[in-house]
């Protein structure tokens, strides 16, 4: 089998949405003749952990681990929700920010270039060389973010002369909180002087939406590939649907992502539609911000919300299976269109419908539509977003609500390992 060390910051027992997609990779890599050998820090500092995915991992993988220094620990000293919310990428809207978040967005987007995973470049290329000079390695990935860790790849391509994938599951300098980040004019040069030198270096690059690829192709004339995120069949379990209307929001529901379309949508059929008061419930799974609450309240919408907080990726599949409908919410700018959020895919194979809002234009959008799974809505088409959700409640009345989604396979996480390995082999 070819060996192929995979350096990644977040891997069991972290929880959240980046650590689905190497978990996956991993799972299915020995499957094309593939070995996988994961690094990992030895004491990371995640913002979520989900303790379940642990029986997730691959009993086939090689796991290496570094010790890490992160400047997270001291700051948390100080405010330990607060910069949790911020290594999370939780920002609150400029308004709102404490002196406390001002000045720890300013640090983390000056001082600590890339980002604050910067200290674990130098210590893992030395030891990763050792290794991959004894362990006969000869191909080396890196997944940002933290962006950082292509660093770490640059380095040793550049010592060792092994080939050399950088795997964006988000963009770098066009990442929707980069703006948040109070960046200094040399800070910005920089960000965007590391990120050329990245993508002009790798041998290859992978990209998770086909507008990532558009953006990265005007700088660069490396070979890109597409390899989007993906649902796992085998983490489906068998549910019964919500007795209300539920509907159901998963992951985290930041500042700049708060839909007052749909809060006004729905305020005014509780007013127009009779019997939708007894039925309508609200779930956010996941981290709500406070301005998200605050609409809530604004709206008179509190009562029928239950915030069931940050929750394993099982119960989170669990729930979209037994909601109505399922939420999916992202930022309205023009620098997320390209972003293809990883819910995306487990929403598709749910059987629920999807009610999604993001700009004009999104990379989700013609994924929803072309799957027949749900609707797009940009965020001032409260008009018909209001009567999607009135066709839904109907529905939902008849027990004839579901989604029935047509071409889904292409996304499945084996079949998306097809296409990994594929590109490694022909390295």
């Amino acid at each position: 089998m070819k060996k192929v060390l995979i350096v990644t910051y977040y891997f069991p027992p972290a929880g959240g949405p980046g650590v689905q997609r190497w978990l996956k990779f991993v799972k299915y890599l020995p499957d094309f003749q593939l070995e996988p050998i994961v690094y990992i820090p030895q004491n990371p500092t995640y913002p979520i952990v989900d303790e379940g995915l642990l029986s997730e991992v691959s009993d086939q993988l090689t796991l290496l681990k570094h010790p890490i220094w992160e400047p997270y620990r001291l700051a948390s000293l100080f405010s330990k929700k607060k910069i949790k919310n911020i290594s999370a990428g939780i920002i609150p809207s400029a308004k709102k920010q404490t002196r406390l978040e001002r000045l720890a967005l300013f640090v983390r987007g000056n001082l600590f270039i890339p980002d604050a995973r910067v200290f674990w470049v130098k210590p893992s290329v030395a030891f990763l060389r050792e290794y991959c000079q004894s362990n006969d390695i000869d191909t080396i990935i890196t997944t940002g973010p933290p962006h950082s860790l292509h660093l770490i790849g640059l380095a040793l391509q550049q010592q060792l002369g092994i080939k050399w994938v950088a795997d964006f599951r988000d963009p770098w300098t066009t990442i929707g909180y980069h703006k948040a980040l109070k960046l200094l004019p040399w800070a910005k040069q920089k960000h965007k002087r590391l990120e050329q030198q990245v993508l002009q270096a790798a041998d290859a690059l992978i990209v998770t939406s086909a507008s990532t690829k558009t953006e990265f192709e005007a700088l660069t004339s490396q070979p890109i590939a597409v390899i989007t995120n993906g649902y796992d069949s085998a983490t489906a379990p068998s549910t019964q649907l919500d007795a209300k209307f539920s509907l159901a929001h998963i992951g985290s529901l930041l500042s700049a992502r708060n839909p007052i379309a749909l809060w006004e949508s729905l305020a005014e059929l509780l007013q127009e539609v009779p019997d939708l008061a007894s039925h309508l419930q609200l779930k956010f799974i996941g981290t709500t911000s406070q301005e998200v609450k605050d609409s809530l309240a604004k709206f008179s919408l509190t009562t029928y919300a239950q915030d069931f907080g940050y929750v394993s990726h099982q119960e989170a599949v669990r729930h979209q299976k037994e909601s109505q409908v399922l939420l999916l919410i992202e930022i309205d700018s023009p620098e997320t269109k390209l972003i293809l959020p990883g819910k995306l895919f487990e929403y598709l194979v749910s059987g629920r419908p999807i009610l999604a809002m993001g700009p004009e234009g999104s990379d989700f959008a013609s994924i929803i539509t072309e799957t027949q799974t749900g609707a797009f809505f940009m965020y001032d088409q409260k008009t018909a977003i209001k009567n999607y959700l009135s066709s839904c409640f109907a529905a939902y009345k008849t027990a004839t609500l579901q989604s029935n989604a047509v071409g889904v396979e292409k996304y499945a996480r084996k079949n998306l390992t097809e296409q990994l390995a594929r590109l490694l082999t022909n390295l």
